[in-house]
């Protein structure tokens, strides 16, 4: 595949040495705009556990700030991908991660829950939407990646294989997903935010149903929405089917599509790492 040279370079590399550089490839070069996707949702399912939601709720920090609390959440994930766990950067990160964490009195498997969001999402975005499923080989450096990443974060307990931990995730949500007026506030800031990267504002009512479309039911009850009609649900799936089928001939970017260099509202002269998470002094 002539133009799918980061694709090919995969099946050349081993998962549990070049986890990094598949995951990295993966997000950076094969499918930039699936993956961004993918965490979106990924963060939506965690709003879906009322004690998530209500901590969030509670700091207020997702309210007052919904745009900086969703942009810091996100670069601070890819400055860990891009650079590496082990990198200056990377390291910086995770510390200042596990800052803003230690804050709270967070539950170990609430941790692992949103850990497990991170490598199933993606997995299950390809195979529904993507251009094409994830290879198992993929699959694994995806699981080493964030199991990695746990090691650094404290995070006990992860399931050894691949198997097992997506079983404890969907356990995880038949047990903790239930409706919140908590969950569903979350919700609503976090889809405006999203809905911002594409839409102006008066346009939200518009494309908010096909956002909802994308939620399967126990995550959308959880979050208080009603199924929307079929003709929303037709127009989102045969549009991401028309999606993966250009995706399929379009050629892999020669140059990765970082989410560090993306334009962000939040930080429209750049951002500062130290600065990621930080309250306001006003």
């Amino acid at each position: 595949m002539k133009n799918k040279p980061f694709t090919e370079a995969i099946k050349r590399l081993d998962p549990e040495k070049d986890w990094h550089r598949i995951a990295f490839l993966l997000t950076f070069h094969c499918f930039p705009w699936d993956m961004e996707k993918s965490l979106e949702f990924a963060l939506f399912r965690t709003f879906a556990v009322p004690r998530i939601s209500k901590l969030l709720v509670g700091t207020g920090e997702f309210i007052k700030r919904p745009r900086k609390r969703y942009d810091d959440t996100e670069l601070i994930l890819y400055e860990i991908l891009e650079n590496g766990m082990d990198s200056e950067r990377g390291k910086a990160a995770i510390s200042l991660m596990n800052a803003m964490h230690g804050r709270f009195n967070i539950p170990n498997e609430d941790y692992l829950y949103v850990l497990s969001t991170f490598i199933f999402e993606p997995i299950r975005w390809m195979a529904r939407h993507g251009g094409r499923p994830f290879t198992e080989k993929e699959k694994n450096a995806i699981f080493i990646n964030y199991k990695e990443l746990a090691k650094r974060m404290k995070i006990s307990q992860v399931p050894e294989s691949l198997g097992q931990f997506e079983q404890w995730n969907r356990e995880y949500e038949e047990k903790h997903f239930r409706y919140d007026p908590a969950n569903h506030l979350i919700a609503e800031k976090t889809i405006a935010v999203v809905l911002g990267n594409y839409l102006p504002k008066w346009l939200f009512w518009l494309g908010k149903p096909f956002v909802v479309s994308l939620m399967d039911a126990p995550l959308r009850i959880a979050m208080g929405y009603k199924k929307p009609i079929w003709v929303i649900r037709k127009i989102s799936k045969y549009g991401l089917i028309i999606k993966a089928k250009i995706q399929q001939l379009l050629p892999e970017p020669k140059t990765p599509q970082l989410g560090t260099k993306r334009k962000r509202p939040t930080y429209p002269k750049g951002y500062d790492l130290s600065g990621l998470g930080t309250f306001p002094r006003n």
